[in-house]
């Protein structure tokens, strides 16, 4: 089959690889009809790759048809249409059965000490061969799937639930908001704008901020206000718009790559000049991230409020401002989405009349496979209005 592989820093390549089999009772296999690239996917492409293997299969947000069934798979049959979540849970351990399925201990990484393991996310969750690719084995198939309601919906319907939509939602619920309350959106990407989307549907005042004019205006073009980070200072502006006080939350949507913050980019960058063996290990001990938005955030929010960070962090010394965070009487809650929580919420979006998350257009690019390369260039580069790039695998039928 054609899967998108890493190969180093900036070099995806769509490459012929095995086709994947049943190797546990639990496991099914989906012919993939769309995946997609998330933010995510990009730090793997610039910051992570000490983390990575050449071949890694790429790729946490697919969808398609299920093709192959374990013998202890009885909620799926083959033809049944599936979104796959990008973390991989078993739906009966205890951190399930709290609604945490980013944390789930079947699947669970204890040789790193992280959570679930992810799809086609490095060796610290698991090394999973990844769904941007024709095919896809899908382990823990019991759960680890969202049965998609029988309709000729087009696939953009649904694709998002298997991560964009539901990390968008939790970093709503986690952000807080009171009743006719505010927040600041800082990041506009896939998830930010799919956040502010949420929050303005749910009657939120909703404020985004982004560097990007494309990204800006596709927000605006919804009735929701934005400021532009590259023109503005972001908290006084946010502290002139709300009384002086700052919004009731942030929700900071960007995370460690964000721009500015030279000293997390220069320790980034002499990371990537390391071998890659000492890397990993410099920035699992001494890693910082660029830090800027959160900074950014913390200052926006107003007292006793609430920030959300649905961003991914990955530094394990950053200094953080505690005393303006103590003082202020900051509550903070961040993590993986946990997709399954959600999903029943979500799903009256989707299948009910009209599109009121706007789904069906919310991609800005749909390429075949293998346009991959160039698809990881524009997001990176954030070049041609590229937010959010689906791809289509071929259909060929896997190798005998």
């Amino acid at each position: 089959m054609k899967a998108v592989t890493w190969q180093g820093k900036r070099d995806v390549r769509v490459e012929s690889v095995p086709d994947p089999t049943i190797q546990d009772p639990l496991d099914a296999i989906i012919r993939v009809t769309t995946t997609a690239i998330c933010g995510s996917d990009l730090h793997l492409y610039e910051v992570m790759g000490p983390f990575m293997s050449e071949g890694d299969i790429l790729g946490h947000e697919p969808m398609g048809v299920v093709e192959e069934v374990g013998s202890g798979v009885t909620a799926l049959q083959r033809g049944d249409r599936v979104v796959i979540p990008f973390q991989i849970a078993c739906g009966h351990c205890f951190m399930c059965d709290q609604d945490l399925q980013s944390q789930c201990e079947t699947s669970q990484v204890r040789e790193h000490d992280m959570g679930a393991a992810l799809f086609g996310y490095t060796k610290l969750y698991g090394q999973i061969p990844g769904g941007q690719a024709e095919y896809l084995r899908v382990p823990q198939a019991q759960y680890t799937h969202i049965k998609v309601p029988e309709s000729d919906a087009p696939d953009d319907r649904f694709i998002y639930l298997s991560d964009v939509l539901p990390t968008a939602w939790q970093a709503v619920e986690y952000a807080a908001i009171p009743p006719s309350g505010s927040v600041l959106v800082i990041g506009l990407g896939p998830i930010g704008d799919m956040a502010a989307r949420i929050a303005q549907h749910h009657g939120y005042r909703v404020i985004g901020a982004d560097i990007v004019p494309e990204r800006l205006e596709r927000v605006k073009s919804r009735g929701i206000e934005v400021l532009d980070a590259s023109k503005e200072d972001i908290p006084e502006t946010v502290r002139s718009l709300t009384d002086g006080r700052g919004t009731d939350a942030v929700i900071d949507a960007v995370g460690m790559e964000a721009h500015g913050a030279p000293f997390g980019k220069l320790a980034q960058q002499m990371a990537g000049l390391l071998p890659r063996a000492l890397a990993a290990r410099m920035m699992e001990r001494v890693g910082v991230d660029r830090l800027s938005v959160l900074y950014m955030a913390i200052d926006a929010v107003r007292r006793g409020g609430t920030l959300s960070i649905s961003g991914v962090y990955g530094g394990m010394t950053d200094p953080m401002p505690m005393l303006t965070m103590f003082d202020k009487q900051l509550q903070i809650r961040m993590g993986q989405a946990n997709v399954r929580r959600w999903v029943d919420d979500i799903m009256p979006f989707l299948t009910g009349p009209g599109d009121p998350l706007g789904v069906e257009g919310f991609a800005t690019h749909r390429l075949p496979l293998e346009e991959a390369p160039h698809a990881y260039e524009i997001f990176q580069k954030k070049q041609d209005g590229a937010v959010k790039i689906l791809l289509k695998p071929g259909t060929s039928p896997p190798a005998a």
